[in-house]
């Protein structure tokens, strides 16, 4: 697309995205605007930039064309600094000053920028701010919301650099009677101090005889009080033990198998020759399925325990009313 067609289409769509600009900047033009405590002094204190990068003025007329055309295209009028359709056509005006079609497209950019710069100044980003308030010059330096602009942002530093001196103000005052209350309140830690130091010297010899007949009855009622809960775990323990071996006992006979595929002989033990069994509990299910299984006692110890879980997990019973749980024995035995 020639660059005259260029600004033509961006005629048409600008009125557009100047109604939507109003309600909100682009997400690819704005950023984030910083803290107001941070944003005012370096912009009081740096000196102002040239409103056109260097780079750009150091750019050729067509290289120029074609980088305005691109940021038109994506929608980069006035940001990011250096990058942006406003600063090419300002450069291109400087090397063109003839150039209908150029100052043209800096008349319809012109509002955007105005635009962009209020809503830096709200923000209180005044690098920014202060960026495009020089581009809006240099475009027109009779544009009527300059004075405006101009003033806005001089009045925000100083707002700004204000409203920061009095926040560290108050923050040094806040710390000094931080500190006067400190002093007192250790002041009147240290007499306190004094005053419970005299009495507990009193009270601790009266105390040493209490405190170890205390003490001494504590550790022979904590003694009693363990041996009982010792002896009721373990005659819970064996009652459980005596249950648990009743109800396996009454509900293995009910289970009848459908399919106990044997384990798998681990290949090291069987290269050694090593042999074993294991002890498995195991629960099924209604369904005749194996829902929970576990190890008893391995010989020897973690040689065939995981081949055994495995196997007993896929067994099959003829379905049960009630689930049942029953322990079983798996022999390993080379050529057995």
């Amino acid at each position: 697309m020639s660059h005259v067609a260029m600004i033509a289409a961006a005629r048409r769509w600008m009125p557009v995205a100047l109604a939507l600009a109003l309600a909100a900047c682009s997400g690819k033009e704005e950023t984030p605007a910083p803290a107001a405590q941070g944003a005012a002094a370096p912009v009081a204190a740096a000196p102002a930039a040239p409103a056109v990068a260097a780079k750009v003025q150091s750019m050729g007329t067509e290289q120029l064309r074609e980088s305005a055309s691109q940021a038109l295209r994506e929608n980069r009028m006035y940001a990011p600094a250096g990058d942006n359709a406003i600063e090419y056509y300002l450069a291109l005006r400087d090397k063109t000053p003839d150039d209908a079609s150029v100052k043209s497209a800096l008349t319809d950019l012109l509002p955007y920028t105005l635009i962009a710069a209020e809503q830096h100044l709200g923000r209180e980003d005044f690098t920014e701010a202060q960026r495009l308030v020089a581009l809006i010059e240099k475009v027109d330096a009779s544009a009527p919301a300059l004075p405006r602009l101009k003033e806005g942002l001089s009045k925000g530093v100083q707002v700004a650099a204000k409203r920061t001196e009095d926040e560290t103000e108050k923050v040094k005052k806040d710390a000094e009677d931080r500190t006067k209350q400190l002093a007192e309140q250790q002041r009147l830690t240290e007499q306190r101090a004094k005053e419970a130091e005299a009495a507990k010297q009193i009270a601790a010899q009266q105390d040493v005889a209490r405190r170890d007949s205390e003490r001494q009855e504590a550790d022979r009622q904590a003694a009693a009080r363990r041996d009982a809960e010792q002896k009721q775990q373990q005659a819970a323990a064996q009652q459980a033990n005596a249950a648990r071996q009743a109800a396996t006992a009454a509900a293995a006979p009910s289970l009848r198998p459908v399919s106990t595929p044997a384990p798998r002989y681990p290949a090291e033990a069987l290269r050694s020759g090593t042999s074993g069994e294991v002890l498995m509990e195991i629960t099924v299910g209604t369904d005749g399925s194996v829902t929970n299984a576990r190890v008893l006692r391995a010989t020897p110890s973690r040689v065939f325990d995981r081949e055994a879980l495995n196997a007993v997990k896929r067994w099959r019973f003829e379905p049960v009313n009630a689930p049942v749980t029953t322990r079983r024995t798996l022999v390993f035995a080379p050529g057995g």
